[in-house]
């Protein structure tokens, strides 16, 4: 049986068996609504469902709720027998803490009994899926950005940046500019998410957004109100490139990138630079990579970033899952030759033993 690989996102879970030129067979949303405990919808449920975000800014934050949903992926989705559990890779957020990793392979070999584990980070696991070993991801993910330069393998920490905004503060950033030309309507987030999905894109740069006076599109909600969309799609992405609209004191996503390589030695940077990876939700927005890579010309650095594709044989929409596809490929070389963690190293060591085993 292959071995399963699992990328918990903040807003979607990806899990499938380690396939690498196709997409995870699993992708769910990670946040779950809590039943009563008898199963029958209670009183306060039939007014407002209790949803429960297991994983939060890419961390695990609620353990209950995230044993219950891998139970459900594991068992129910991907037909795993309870008694005859097999290999698990899990792939790492940028600077995850000791403790929650422990957890993690705690959780893994006392409760769903797996007979080997590994875990990565997701830069590294990025950088995998389009060939490369080193290079720097960018990934915008639903709760965090994070800018990871990556030399022969290794995450440089000292480098690396993690910016707690994401998708999530831009589908709210689009919620108030909405609210703003559309008042009479009340939103509801998930329409919102939705309609940033759709419509959200970047303009040709700074200048073109603060002259642009672009044509209203109508869009029906669910409920049957229609609201008009206008300049507010194009504010969604600028956000990303000028941060103070979001309210931030920060540089733009290609400036951080930059200085943070620049904190790499010189030898490395145009290594880094030159193969620079976008992963993430958020960068399959229209216009953004074009907005990125003209922002990146403009650099007043020697060597300018410039973006990787993905090979052909990927799958789709490789951004979306990149980190996923990338622990496919690692799952390939490190359970066939012995380089995971088994339940007799754990036993031996205890959940410690992760942070030797898994780099």
């Amino acid at each position: 049986m292959e071995a399963v690989v699992v990328d918990a996102g903040s807003k979607l879970l990806k899990a499938g068996f380690a396939v690498p030129d196709q997409k995870p067979s699993m992708i769910i949303p990670t946040q779950m609504k809590r039943m009563p405990e008898d199963g029958s919808p209670s009183e306060t449920s039939m007014t407002e469902d209790i949803t429960v975000d297991p994983v939060v800014r890419g961390f695990i934050k609620d353990w209950d709720a995230m044993e219950d949903l891998l139970h459900h992926i594991l068992y129910n989705g991907l037909g795993w027998e309870i008694g005859n559990e097999g290999q698990i890779l899990f792939t790492d957020p940028l600077l995850t803490p000791k403790a929650v990793r422990e957890r993690l392979v705690q959780l893994m070999f006392e409760t769903f009994n797996v007979s080997g584990f590994y875990a990565t980070e997701q830069a590294v696991l990025s950088l995998y899926a389009v060939g490369r070993i080193s290079g720097c991801t960018v990934d915008i993910g639903h709760g965090k950005i994070d800018i990871a330069p990556v030399i022969e393998g290794a995450v440089q920490h000292i480098a690396s940046k993690r910016l707690e905004i994401g998708g999530i503060e831009l589908t709210n950033l689009l919620s108030q500019e909405l609210g703003k030309s559309n008042p009479l309507i009340k939103l509801d987030i998930s329409d919102v998410e939705k309609i940033k999905e759709m419509y959200a894109c970047c303009a040709e740069d700074d200048l073109a957004y603060e002259k642009m006076s672009c044509q209203d599109e109508t869009h029906t909600l669910p409920d049957g109100q229609v609201i008009t969309i206008g300049k507010e799609r194009y504010t969604v992405g600028e956000a990303l490139f000028q941060p103070a609209i979001l309210g931030l004191e920060a540089h733009g996503i290609v400036e951080q990138l930059v200085r943070s390589i620049s904190t790499v030695s010189s030898e490395n940077h145009r290594q880094l630079l030159e193969n620079t990876v976008l992963c993430g939700g958020t960068v399959s927005m229209d216009g953004f990579e074009d907005r990125f890579q003209k922002e990146a010309n403009l650099c007043s650095s020697a060597v300018r970033p410039s973006l990787v594709k993905a090979p052909e044989y990927m799958p789709e929409d490789l951004t979306m899952y990149s980190a996923w596809v990338g622990g496919a490929i690692l799952a390939k070389v490190v359970f066939p030759q012995n380089q995971h963690m088994t339940k007799a190293d754990y036993d031996e060591t205890g959940p410690s033993i992760v942070h030797r085993k898994c780099f």
